[in-house]
């Protein structure tokens, strides 16, 4: 009987003749494991005999006069599923069931936390073949342009260099499908408005971690390179572009001179990966003051030779100054 508790006694009087539908009951009663045995003695008058906890239910002892058959089976009647639930001590309230009380969970709190698992790929397919070239499996030049058009950025803009580098573009004016869609999973969005947000939050990024800067830096040479045509060195005139580009917003103090020595110099035709990796290191060692420059260090010629215009035309400025105040 579910929480129902069955009250009977071990020690009746053989003397008293029980009906055989009373022994049945009583046999029913103390083969039944679901709950344990009470002990019934005759008072005068009523007393509960067992507490179950806040759960109690009271079975009561009764009259010295009724035999203890009889006793058994109004105890039998009184311990049944229509009288139980009205005995709890807690203010006669029906109990309810721990699993009914436990909220439903609900489909979307197995993504909570998990931006990856809210980025749609069919989005982000849909997004390149609305920018695609007609004929190539690519976004190419005027797809680039749309796409900035709608980022509200200009072609030119560093934002655009730093999109191509976090979808790992293998030349300018040209994204692949795979490229595309690679790069934007990576970048944790699928949407005009999420690739805005994302590039204003790595380009703070990058004015803080030097490391991730330096991997632009990096990518920035072969980003200018045309791997079409296997070209390994970067046209001078491509160099500078990308130089003033990558620094938009950590410009060297040195950046304006040493820019302007490469486009005074019609001979310096291109820049070797090596050299393009050591401006770097060389921005940093020397800073703004090129007397701390040695050329003793394995430094690229063409930094040697910046050094020594730049030296030479520092004389000249002194030469002219001397002969002034001597005048």
């Amino acid at each position: 009987m579910g929480h129902c508790l069955s009250c009977f006694n071990n020690q009746a009087n053989t003397d008293v003749e029980t009906s055989e539908r009373h022994k049945d009951e009583i046999t029913e009663i103390v083969t039944s494991n679901q709950v344990p045995t009470v002990m019934i003695s005759d008072y005068p008058q009523e007393e509960p005999l067992l507490h179950n906890n806040d759960n109690s239910i009271h079975c009561y002892r009764s009259n010295s006069n009724v035999s203890n058959a009889n006793a058994l089976t109004s105890l039998n009647e009184y311990c049944s599923n229509d009288t139980i639930h009205k005995m709890h001590v807690n203010n006669d309230k029906t109990p309810k069931s721990f699993y009914q009380k436990l909220p439903s969970i609900p489909r979307t709190m197995s993504s909570i936390g998990s931006n990856e698992a809210r980025i749609s790929e069919s989005k982000i397919n849909q997004l390149f073949d609305q920018y695609k070239d007609n004929l190539e499996d690519a976004i190419l030049a005027e797809g680039i342009e749309n796409l900035c058009n709608d980022l509200q950025l200009n072609p030119d803009d560093f934002k655009v260099l730093v999109l191509a580098w976090k979808l790992n573009a293998s030349q300018m004016c040209r994204f692949t499908k795979t490229e595309f869609v690679q790069g934007l999973k990576s970048m944790k969005t699928d949407s005009i408005k999420g690739i805005q947000q994302k590039l204003n939050d790595i380009i703070n990024e990058l004015q803080t971690d030097s490391e991730q800067f330096k991997d632009l830096y990096r990518f920035t040479f072969k980003f200018g390179l045309d791997v079409s045509s296997g070209q390994r060195i970067l046209p001078a005139d491509i160099a500078v572009l990308l130089w003033r580009l990558v620094f938009t917003n950590t410009e060297p103090p040195i950046l304006d001179r040493w820019l302007s020595y490469l486009e005074k110099n019609p001979h310096i035709r291109g820049i070797p990966k090596d050299t393009w990796y050591m401006f770097l290191n060389f921005c940093e060692y020397i800073g703004d003051d090129l007397s701390s420059y040695d050329d003793t260090e394995a430094w690229p010629s063409l930094f040697d030779d910046f050094v020594e215009f730049e030296n030479d035309q520092m004389n000249q400025n002194i030469t002219k100054n001397d002969i002034k105040v001597h005048d």
